[in-house]
């Protein structure tokens, strides 16, 4: 049976080592929401480096996820003490979990304030596409499908919530 595929990317007003409190207040929320996520039916896993140290992200282990990559728009740092992104790579049973999980609850409000942490961007913050049973997306997949969908919008190659698409590849609603 095919998975979803999720691929999340921001680029944050300020680096992951920042000490300001909106820094903190970031990562206590994000952790809540990634406990949260984990008990929500649907959700199936998540990408995590084995080393787990907070703010690297480049150089990490991420195992069968693969090596870290970003969109080629990121243009901030990448060391420990420098980069500024928070991003996501998980699998989804469909995207009507998925949906649910992002827009109830702690990640609703999360979002609701998504813009005391992130710039704004005319890029797409998030991307979906349909993977077979077992196989595991690399974050450069969710790269290369995040950049896709940016270069000529939503197909079932690479789509969005708003525009989603079946795993046979015909349109789908999600909420």
């Amino acid at each position: 049976m095919p998975q979803l595929a999720l691929y999340t990317f921001g680029v944050l007003k300020s680096p992951l080592a920042d000490p300001a409190p909106a820094t903190q207040e970031f990562y206590d929320i994000g952790g809540a929401v990634y406990r949260k996520f984990s008990r929500q039916p649907g959700y199936l896993a998540h990408a995590e480096a084995a080393d787990g140290a907070r703010g690297v992200l480049f150089g990490a282990d991420w195992g069968a996820w693969g090596e870290f990559a970003v969109p080629s728009w990121y243009d901030k740092g990448r060391t420990a003490q420098t980069t500024a992104l928070a991003t996501t790579l998980s699998l989804w049973t469909g995207l009507r979990p998925a949906f649910d999980a992002v827009y109830t609850g702690l990640h609703r409000e999360a979002l609701n304030r998504r813009y005391d942490w992130f710039e704004r961007s005319a890029h797409p913050n998030h991307v979906f596409w349909w993977i077979s049973d077992g196989v595991i997306p690399t974050w450069r997949d969710g790269v290369a499908r995040l950049e896709h969908l940016h270069d000529h919008g939503s197909a079932p190659r690479a789509f969005t919530f708003r525009r989603s698409f079946a795993a046979d590849g015909t349109p789908a609603v999600a909420s």
